[in-house]
């Protein structure tokens, strides 16, 4: 009898381990999709099917900044970053270009606000866009980088899930 009840308690054991060891195996396959989460595709404001990535982030003073990369069209089109603060935090006397830091590597990010009519005519100025293709060209990992925007801003840092979503936007099919 005791024999039969060890053998009850080794099997019910047994399947509470498989149990986790299938709720584990569901979470890690389930994860590298919800790490895309935040890429949308819509239309912009001209009626062009776009995808983009936004995302807040705060800079080392606790300010909060929008991130939004974005890419118009089809894949191979090029890819925009718009760091977007409040209204009046965000006055700058373009053209500034965007530092970006990781590691020991740098790069300095063309401003190219003015070429955006809607930005170009907007009186609040909050938000700058810059190319960011020269960045994702040279990135072959989703490293954590550091943004600096002079006057603005010192660091702001961005995480790798951001940077992977931002290098996924140059060839993400649109549906």
């Amino acid at each position: 009898m005791i024999c039969c009840e060890n053998s009850l308690n080794d099997l019910s054991g047994m399947r509470r381990l498989l149990c986790c060891l299938m709720a584990a195996l569901g979470l890690l396959l389930l994860t590298p999709g919800m790490a895309w989460a935040q890429v949308h595709q819509h239309e912009s404001e001209t009626g062009v099917a776009m995808v983009r990535s936004l995302e807040s982030l705060r800079d080392l003073d606790y300010d909060s900044w929008q991130a939004v990369a974005y890419r118009e069209g089809p894949p191979g089109q090029p890819v925009v970053l718009r760091v977007v603060g409040y209204p009046g935090r965000l006055r700058l006397d373009h053209p500034v270009g965007l530092q970006v830091l990781a590691g020991r590597r740098e790069w300095l990010l063309d401003d190219i606000t003015m070429a955006n009519p809607v930005l170009a005519t907007d009186g609040r100025e909050a938000a700058a866009e810059f190319a960011l293709d020269p960045l994702l060209n040279d990135l072959s990992n989703n490293r954590p980088l550091r943004l600096a925007l002079p006057g603005v801003f010192t660091e702001l840092p961005v995480p790798p899930y951001v940077v992977g979503e931002w290098r996924s936007l140059q060839e993400l099919p649109l549906s």
